[in-house]
């Protein structure tokens, strides 16, 4: 192909090839591949702090995602340049890391993924708003910024309805019955009246930054935006969604009633554990770990006193009124009041803190019905904003106090707040190291720090202590559930039975989590089969070091080099312990 016929980014990569040290266009090549990133996912760059894409959305047209496939060939070739052995050990690790992201992308453009552009657990129904919320908001000219994304939503959701209408036309499509949820969220974001409603929130308070007189221009200005193009934008979004899309999506529930949908639901399971583990493995690890638990669940029943079996036990911490808030407040008090609990107990797991702070939030009401029990949404040291711990305030009768502990370890810290802002505060290594996110790495370690608490203080009553059991049994019932549904048939009713059976969690999360499986395929793999490596190298190193073994500068070899795949994880630790 002619070098006229490139796009700048596949020049700027095919330029590296031609003069400078192995380690020198190594650089170039990922400063200028971050930047080809940050350029094509202006949501993330905001997330991350990076300046100058703020006014944009990702063009999700047809044409930009056939040009992206395209590009990915462009960094490959330059790799192939670099001779990995001249680089440092340092840079060999981001060698292997960054090869390995560019290979699983060139693999997964076999699969139409831009065509399921949403679904109950994200999308713009939720990914617009959630923006413009991480945007900065300090000037007038912060302001201007966030009046030109939100003018550019309607070319955004446009865009989205033609990846829905090619999807319905070509069979890919999530079930019906998670999409369902959908529908509820798209009318949420309806409300006529901008002051109610949450696309309008970065406007509801400008800070005293900005003087009076721009006030009240960019409140009119961000009205006019919300009515005349927001608003009508999300209507016919919505209209279309329910009235034609959502007739259309499948009734089957498994992965692999989907075009190519067995290879792709092998390739998701691959990418989320980071193995070479099949799903019928996987399935039976599952099947272990289940059958495991629900011995020790058995010994914390009896040290509760309780008399009756396993599932009498189970229907009673679901249904008495001593393990649940009568207000939404107190709930999120109590996550507030754990937190800080646990904070100062820190340094008796890890010898390095994040700087980064994070607080505790209640996930917003028009997706809270659809939404987990918590979730972690990173901050941006670059941007000076704090991570935050996301809590599911609404159906009390959901929200049991005794699970609020294990979901502290794991969102919070020292699970995802941790690990991640400690990533993001790495020195002298890549930008992508910082955020890359693999999924066995990052939940897998939030999952191994439920298991932490008693070192911190925590699960003093046996109540709490089986509710670490339930969620380490929850991510263990993933195993068996996830890969029944996409790779044996199983129906959604028989996943929901088989959760029901082996779990203490209220229906409503049953539902919720499995049809979260539904559209999210191969992702809570990740949890337990990340927690089962993370326990066998602790294992590994308690055995080698014997009395000289220390969890701190353990969890510190762990956390050191930032998320990574399991099988170099592996070989980092197998050599710290040379060293420890």
């Amino acid at each position: 192909m002619a070098l006229a016929d490139l796009t700048p980014y596949e020049k700027d990569c095919a330029k590296l090839a031609k003069s400078g040290s192995d380690s020198a266009r190594f650089a170039q090549l990922l400063k200028r591949h971050w930047q080809y990133v940050m350029e094509e996912s202006p949501e993330f760059a905001t997330s991350v702090g990076y300046p100058g894409q703020d006014a944009r959305w990702t063009d999700r047209s047809f044409a930009a995602y056939a040009r992206r496939r395209k590009e990915l060939d462009a960094p490959y070739k330059a790799l192939k340049t670099i001779a990995r052995a001249k680089l440092s050990e340092a840079d060999q690790l981001s060698f292997d890391l960054f090869k390995r992201s560019i290979e699983e992308a060139r693999e997964n453009r076999k699969f139409p993924e831009e065509l399921l552009p949403l679904s109950q657990m994200w999308g713009v129904q939720r990914e617009v708003s959630d923006t413009l919320s991480l945007m900065p908001q300090n000037s007038a000219t912060d302001f201007e910024t966030i009046l030109k994304r939100m003018e550019a939503i309607p070319t955004l959701l446009e865009q989205v309805i033609l990846l829905l209408k090619e999807g319905a036309r070509t069979g890919v499509t999530y079930p019906r019955i998670a999409m369902e949820k959908v529908a509820e969220q798209l009318k949420g974001l309806l409300e006529p009246s901008p002051e109610k409603n949450v696309l309008f929130t970065t406007f509801k308070e400008l800070p005293e930054t900005v003087t009076p007189s721009d006030r009240i221009k960019l409140l009119g200005r961000a009205k006019r935006v919300f009515s005349e193009s927001v608003l009508p934008a999300f209507t016919k979004l919505t209209d279309y969604f329910v009235k034609e899309y959502l007739p259309q999506c499948r009734t089957e529930t498994g992965w692999n009633a989907m075009p190519n949908g067995a290879d792709w639901y092998a390739f998701r399971v691959q990418q989320s554990t980071t193995t070479t583990l099949t799903p019928k493995e996987i399935h039976a690890i599952g099947l272990k770990e289940v059958a495991r638990i629900l011995k020790e669940m058995e010994k914390v029943k009896a040290s509760a006193g309780f008399k009756g079996d396993l599932t009498a036990f189970n229907d009673f911490l679901r249904a008495d009124p001593q393990f649940y808030y009568t207000r939404e407040e107190d709930l999120l008090r109590g996550y507030r009041d754990l937190a800080k609990r646990i904070d100062p107990e820190l340094p008796k797991l890890v010898g390095k803190l994040p700087r980064l702070p994070y607080g505790v939030s209640p996930i917003p009401a028009y997706a809270a019905d659809a939404s987990p029990t918590a979730y972690y949404q990173p901050g941006s040291p670059t941007a000076g904003r704090a991570g935050t711990f996301f809590a599911n305030t609404s159906n009390l009768k959901a929200r049991p106090k005794w699970e609020m502990e294990a979901l502290t370890l794991h969102e919070a810290v020292p699970g995802h707040h941790l690990q991640i802002a400690l990533a993001q505060e790495m020195e002298d290594v890549p930008e992508f190291r910082k955020h890359e996110g693999y999924n066995a790495y990052v939940e897998g370690w939030a999952l191994y720090c439920e298991g932490l608490g008693s070192s911190l203080g925590l699960y003093k009553d046996p109540y709490s202590q089986f509710g670490a059991l339930t969620y380490e049994m929850w991510r263990s019932i993933r195993l068996v559930v996830d890969t029944g549904l996409h790779s044996m048939n199983w129906t959604r009713e028989k996943a929901i039975g088989y959760f029901r059976d082996n779990a203490g969690k209220a229906d409503h999360d049953i539902v919720q989590e499995v049809d979260r499986y539904l559209v999210m395929p191969g992702q809570a793999l990740g949890y337990k089969i990340g927690h089962l490596k993370i326990q066998a190298l602790r294992s590994q190193a308690e055995k080698k070091l014997g009395a000289k073994f220390e969890q701190r500068k353990f969890h510190d070899a762990l956390l050191g080099d930032g998320a990574l795949p399991l099988d170099i994880l592996e070989k980092r630790i197998t050599r710290w312990l040379k060293h420890p």
